[in-house]
Protein backbone atom coordinates (compact mmCIF):
# COMPACT_ATOMS: atom_id res chain seq x y z
CA UNK A 1 0.00 0.00 0.00
CA UNK A 2 1.38 3.63 -1.41
CA UNK A 3 2.43 5.75 1.74
CA UNK A 4 -0.49 8.71 1.90
CA UNK A 5 2.64 11.29 2.18
CA UNK A 6 4.68 10.00 -0.72
CA UNK A 7 1.38 10.40 -3.22
CA UNK A 8 0.86 13.69 -1.87
CA UNK A 9 4.49 14.44 -2.35
CA UNK A 10 4.60 12.94 -5.87
CA UNK A 11 1.57 15.09 -7.04
CA UNK A 12 2.95 18.41 -5.44
CA UNK A 13 6.39 17.38 -7.68
CA UNK A 14 4.44 16.51 -10.64
CA UNK A 15 2.50 19.94 -10.80
CA UNK A 16 5.67 21.84 -9.77
CA UNK A 17 7.09 20.23 -12.90
CA UNK A 18 4.46 21.07 -15.21
CA UNK A 19 4.38 25.01 -14.08
CA UNK A 20 7.81 25.11 -15.65
CA UNK A 21 7.25 25.47 -19.48
CA UNK A 22 4.47 27.48 -18.48
CA UNK A 23 6.39 29.65 -16.43
CA UNK A 24 9.21 29.41 -19.50
CA UNK A 25 6.40 30.37 -21.84
CA UNK A 26 4.93 33.16 -19.57
CA UNK A 27 8.44 34.69 -19.32
CA UNK A 28 8.73 34.04 -23.18
CA UNK A 29 5.07 35.66 -23.88
CA UNK A 30 6.60 38.53 -21.79
CA UNK A 31 10.02 39.44 -23.68
CA UNK A 32 7.49 39.30 -26.96
CA UNK A 33 5.07 41.70 -25.92
CA UNK A 34 8.23 43.89 -24.69
CA UNK A 35 10.22 43.69 -27.59
CA UNK A 36 6.67 44.20 -30.25
CA UNK A 37 5.69 47.36 -28.35
CA UNK A 38 9.22 48.96 -28.81
CA UNK A 39 9.02 47.75 -32.55
CA UNK A 40 5.33 49.31 -32.42
CA UNK A 41 7.10 52.50 -30.67
CA UNK A 42 9.65 52.78 -33.65
CA UNK A 43 7.26 52.23 -36.27
CA UNK A 44 5.43 55.33 -34.81
CA UNK A 45 8.38 57.13 -34.76
CA UNK A 46 9.55 56.60 -38.33
CA UNK A 47 5.89 57.26 -40.15
CA UNK A 48 5.21 60.12 -37.59
CA UNK A 49 8.29 62.50 -37.81
CA UNK A 50 9.16 61.57 -41.78
CA UNK A 51 6.68 64.55 -41.99
CA UNK A 52 8.77 66.86 -40.15
CA UNK A 53 11.86 66.08 -41.65
CA UNK A 54 13.73 68.77 -43.64
CA UNK A 55 15.52 72.24 -43.02
CA UNK A 56 13.64 74.90 -41.91
CA UNK A 57 15.04 79.12 -41.69
CA UNK A 58 13.64 81.89 -40.67
CA UNK A 59 14.11 85.21 -38.16
CA UNK A 60 12.91 86.52 -34.75
CA UNK A 61 12.40 89.65 -32.92
CA UNK A 62 13.07 89.01 -29.39
CA UNK A 63 13.84 91.54 -26.21
CA UNK A 64 17.07 90.42 -24.59
CA UNK A 65 17.55 90.12 -20.60
CA UNK A 66 18.54 94.02 -21.31
CA UNK A 67 15.31 95.00 -22.66
CA UNK A 68 17.17 95.20 -26.32
CA UNK A 69 15.32 94.44 -29.24
CA UNK A 70 17.54 91.83 -31.31
CA UNK A 71 17.13 89.66 -34.21
CA UNK A 72 17.80 85.98 -34.20
CA UNK A 73 18.73 84.17 -36.92
CA UNK A 74 16.77 80.57 -36.94
CA UNK A 75 17.48 77.04 -38.39
CA UNK A 76 16.01 73.60 -37.47
CA UNK A 77 17.28 70.29 -39.06
CA UNK A 78 14.84 67.35 -38.78
CA UNK A 79 15.93 64.54 -39.69
CA UNK A 80 15.27 60.51 -39.41
CA UNK A 81 16.68 57.28 -38.47
CA UNK A 82 16.30 53.84 -37.53
CA UNK A 83 13.43 54.19 -34.98
CA UNK A 84 14.56 57.29 -33.98
CA UNK A 85 14.95 60.96 -34.82
CA UNK A 86 17.46 63.96 -34.52
CA UNK A 87 16.72 67.27 -33.91
CA UNK A 88 19.42 70.02 -34.77
CA UNK A 89 18.50 74.13 -34.07
CA UNK A 90 20.83 76.59 -34.68
CA UNK A 91 20.66 80.32 -32.95
CA UNK A 92 22.53 83.11 -34.87
CA UNK A 93 23.14 86.31 -32.89
CA UNK A 94 24.40 89.70 -34.66
CA UNK A 95 27.21 91.29 -32.48
CA UNK A 96 27.40 94.96 -31.88
CA UNK A 97 30.50 94.35 -34.56
CA UNK A 98 28.19 92.88 -37.31
CA UNK A 99 29.45 89.29 -36.60
CA UNK A 100 27.19 86.75 -36.45
CA UNK A 101 27.33 84.44 -32.77
CA UNK A 102 25.69 81.01 -33.55
CA UNK A 103 24.96 78.26 -31.05
CA UNK A 104 23.81 74.90 -32.25
CA UNK A 105 21.90 72.56 -30.05
CA UNK A 106 21.18 68.63 -31.45
CA UNK A 107 19.40 65.77 -29.52
CA UNK A 108 18.56 62.30 -30.55
CA UNK A 109 15.32 60.95 -29.40
CA UNK A 110 13.94 57.62 -29.24
CA UNK A 111 10.39 56.10 -28.74
CA UNK A 112 9.59 55.60 -24.96
CA UNK A 113 7.14 52.97 -23.49
CA UNK A 114 4.00 56.21 -23.90
CA UNK A 115 2.70 56.10 -27.54
CA UNK A 116 3.71 59.85 -29.33
CA UNK A 117 6.64 60.25 -26.19
CA UNK A 118 10.28 60.08 -26.61
CA UNK A 119 13.30 60.28 -24.44
CA UNK A 120 15.83 62.46 -25.62
CA UNK A 121 19.37 59.87 -25.92
CA UNK A 122 22.34 62.41 -24.53
CA UNK A 123 24.77 59.88 -23.26
CA UNK A 124 25.75 56.54 -22.98
CA UNK A 125 25.21 54.47 -20.00
CA UNK A 126 27.34 51.57 -18.68
CA UNK A 127 25.86 49.12 -21.23
CA UNK A 128 25.90 51.92 -23.67
CA UNK A 129 22.42 52.09 -24.78
CA UNK A 130 21.55 55.82 -24.93
CA UNK A 131 19.99 57.68 -22.10
CA UNK A 132 18.63 61.39 -20.63
CA UNK A 133 21.05 63.40 -18.86
CA UNK A 134 19.99 63.80 -15.08
CA UNK A 135 18.53 67.63 -14.24
CA UNK A 136 19.02 66.95 -10.90
CA UNK A 137 22.97 67.02 -11.69
CA UNK A 138 22.97 70.26 -13.57
CA UNK A 139 22.13 68.72 -16.98
CA UNK A 140 19.07 69.42 -19.19
CA UNK A 141 16.21 66.64 -19.12
CA UNK A 142 15.13 67.16 -22.78
CA UNK A 143 11.88 64.92 -24.01
CA UNK A 144 9.66 65.10 -27.12
CA UNK A 145 6.07 64.50 -28.06
CA UNK A 146 4.24 64.56 -31.36
CA UNK A 147 0.39 65.86 -31.41
CA UNK A 148 -0.90 65.95 -34.90
CA UNK A 149 0.58 68.55 -36.66
CA UNK A 150 2.35 69.56 -33.85
CA UNK A 151 6.45 68.36 -32.92
CA UNK A 152 7.21 69.79 -29.22
CA UNK A 153 10.30 69.43 -27.36
CA UNK A 154 11.09 70.16 -23.55
CA UNK A 155 13.61 70.99 -21.60
CA UNK A 156 13.65 71.21 -17.76
CA UNK A 157 16.83 72.67 -15.69
CA UNK A 158 17.47 72.80 -12.36
CA UNK A 159 20.27 75.17 -11.03
CA UNK A 160 21.75 74.20 -7.71
CA UNK A 161 19.37 76.52 -5.53
CA UNK A 162 16.70 74.13 -6.65
CA UNK A 163 15.19 76.89 -9.05
CA UNK A 164 13.99 75.45 -12.48
CA UNK A 165 13.78 76.53 -15.80
CA UNK A 166 11.88 75.07 -18.76
CA UNK A 167 11.69 75.73 -22.13
CA UNK A 168 9.09 75.05 -25.23
CA UNK A 169 9.47 74.73 -28.39
CA UNK A 170 6.19 73.86 -30.29
CA UNK A 171 7.03 73.14 -34.49
CA UNK A 172 3.67 73.30 -35.90
CA UNK A 173 3.69 72.13 -39.60
CA UNK A 174 2.47 74.85 -41.98
CA UNK A 175 2.06 75.60 -46.11
CA UNK A 176 5.73 76.17 -46.90
CA UNK A 177 7.78 75.41 -43.72
CA UNK A 178 6.75 75.39 -39.91
CA UNK A 179 5.91 77.56 -37.06
CA UNK A 180 7.85 78.23 -34.26
CA UNK A 181 5.87 78.42 -30.52
CA UNK A 182 8.58 79.22 -28.36
CA UNK A 183 8.34 79.98 -24.48
CA UNK A 184 10.73 80.02 -21.70
CA UNK A 185 9.31 79.57 -17.95
CA UNK A 186 11.18 80.22 -14.94
CA UNK A 187 10.19 78.84 -11.24
CA UNK A 188 6.31 78.94 -13.77
CA UNK A 189 6.85 82.50 -14.43
CA UNK A 190 6.95 83.58 -18.27
CA UNK A 191 9.79 84.52 -19.33
CA UNK A 192 10.36 84.86 -23.50
CA UNK A 193 7.94 84.33 -25.91
CA UNK A 194 8.91 84.26 -29.44
CA UNK A 195 6.94 83.41 -32.74
CA UNK A 196 8.67 82.99 -36.31
CA UNK A 197 7.56 81.27 -39.45
CA UNK A 198 10.62 78.98 -40.42
CA UNK A 199 10.70 78.53 -44.44
CA UNK A 200 11.27 74.89 -45.64
CA UNK A 201 14.48 74.74 -47.70
CA UNK A 202 14.33 70.99 -48.34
Amino acid sequence: MQHAGYGTHKSAKGIALSLVPRGRFAVLALLFGFFLALSTQATFATSEISRFVGVYTGEAHVTNALGEAETRHLQVQIRDGEGSFWVKWTTGRVRQDGSLKNKSYEVEFRPSDREGIFAAAMRHNVFGHAVPLNPLKGEPYVWGRIIGDTLTVYSLFIDPDGNYDIQQYDRTLVEGGLMLDFKSHRNGMPLVSVQSFLERLQ
